[in-house]
């Protein structure tokens, strides 16, 4: 896993990263990856990430340009991502009891992108600085926030899509911008969204969000603690459920989180059930070709960040000190 820094303003960050791979012999062929109607989406996407996150415009400029390639290809291929994507397996839950506030989530993907993965550490001229981690530059999938607010995402598979905003830039969007659920809150229900997923929010109080979205309906709430797979639970989404073969045991991990009596979970328990002690989590068979590649946990009270670079039933968390809390 890189654990690659992001500093001044977001064309310089988004410059000296893309330059650094090249220089490296990193030069992604990103119209390898694209097709006509990608394209199309990234031109009548840019509208809608202009109006609501223009800095995130530079950031992949740079980033295309340290790469010597075309933004529209690049700035496609990003936004295309969880909108045109049919494979991931995340879990994720939020807790706030007597004993702490806490986020936990594995990342689970295919085994080809392990080594590729990145935690990264975002200390911008604007914005909170924040540690977050992700299987693609620029986006996130979880992280927290110098204000200590914690946010992850798990995919859902797309029935319905349109343009907006995807699952990875929804993410980074809240931990650079948001100080409390609150500011998440509004952000999720104005924001155009494109792509179909899962969303928990945790800030230093205690107060929890969790999210359903995709492009035609939201259901947004404030809740005690939330847990979540890769499916819909709530009756609003349930419409736009997929309905094909559940090959990534996404209501099994859902059934194992819906069992935790989470109002008395310490940490030591966090660690336990990600790393498959009480039910179905991370057990894969690295075979099929995809495992958790990492584990994240967030002790907001005690302002701690564990992470375990592979899957937590067979390597250990350690704590990463580089995010300096406020709060």
């Amino acid at each position: 896993m890189y654990h690659s820094r992001w500093k001044k303003d977001h064309y310089s960050a988004g410059f000296a990263y893309g330059n650094r791979l090249r220089e490296n012999n990193v030069k992604i062929d990103f119209k390898e990856f694209l097709t006509d109607k990608k394209l199309e989406y990234g031109k009548e996407a840019l509208s809608i990430y202009q109006r609501y996150y223009s800095d995130i415009i530079q950031e992949i400029q740079g980033f295309a340009d340290g790469q010597k390639a075309g933004f529209n290809e690049v700035f496609s291929f990003l936004v295309g991502m969880y909108v045109f994507t049919y494979g991931t397996y995340c879990s994720m839950f939020a807790i706030s009891n007597k004993n702490g506030f806490y986020f936990a989530r594995n990342s689970d993907f295919k085994t080809e992108i392990e080594k590729l993965s990145d935690s990264a550490f975002y200390a911008l001229d604007t914005g909170y600085s924040f540690i977050g981690n992700t299987t693609a530059m620029i986006q996130v999938e979880d992280g927290i926030n110098e204000e200590g607010l914690a946010c992850g995402l798990t995919f859902v598979y797309p029935t319905v899509k349109d343009k907006g905003f995807n699952a990875g830039f929804l993410v980074r969007y809240i931990l650079e911008k948001c100080k409390t659920v609150e500011e998440v809150k509004d952000f999720l229900e104005n924001v155009p969204i494109g792509s179909s997923q899962n969303i928990i929010a945790i800030d230093k109080k205690g107060k929890i969000l969790s999210a359903e979205l995709n492009s035609k309906c939201k259901n947004i709430e404030i809740c005690k603690n939330a847990y979540k797979s890769n499916h819909f639970i709530s009756e609003k989404l349930k419409p736009y459920q997929y309905n094909g073969e559940d090959d990534i045991f996404s209501h099994e991990r859902y059934q194992t989180l819906e069992k935790q009596n989470f109002n008395e979970y310490v940490l030591d328990d966090i660690f336990a059930l990600l790393r498959g002690d009480n039910g179905f989590m991370c057990q894969y068979d690295r075979k099929r070709g995809f495992d958790t590649i990492w584990s994240s946990v967030y002790d907001i009270g005690n302002k701690t960040i564990y992470r375990c670079e592979g899957n937590p039933c067979r390597k250990k968390y350690k704590i990463d000190e580089r995010l300096e809390f406020k709060c």
